[in-house]
């Protein structure tokens, strides 16, 4: 089993930027993927950014040159650095991980961008 924990979400102003963080713990060996999903209210979930063992990246168009995902495998930890934030990517921000076949899940952290 994996744990995953995200945080970092919070409160900010349109044109803001905030980092969030998801921490893996338990059986990590063989991890090979990480990324982060959001569901805003009323919508799916939709993957937002994605970064697989061999170094590729995939964004959501919504969020390309705005947000940047990176990892810290010594850690097993997931970032995503977001920037100029607008109203619109305010959502429960989720931590995903790949191992083998299974996928896992974190609780979700609350981004909300509001003046």
């Amino acid at each position: 089993q994996v744990q995953l924990v995200e945080s970092g979400g919070d409160l900010v102003q349109p044109g803001g930027s905030l980092r969030l963080s998801c921490v893996a713990s338990g059986s990590t060996f063989g991890i090979n993927a990480m990324g982060w999903y959001r569901q805003a209210p009323g919508k799916e979930r939709e993957l937002v950014a994605w970064s697989r063992s061999g170094g590729s990246t995939t964004y959501a168009d919504s969020v390309k040159g705005r947000f940047t995902i990176s990892r810290d495998n010594a850690k097993n930890t997931v970032y995503l650095q977001m920037n100029s934030l607008k109203s619109e990517d305010t959502a429960v921000y989720y931590c995903r991980v790949n191992k083998n076949l299974t996928f896992y899940w974190g609780k979700g952290t609350l981004v909300t961008v509001s003046s």
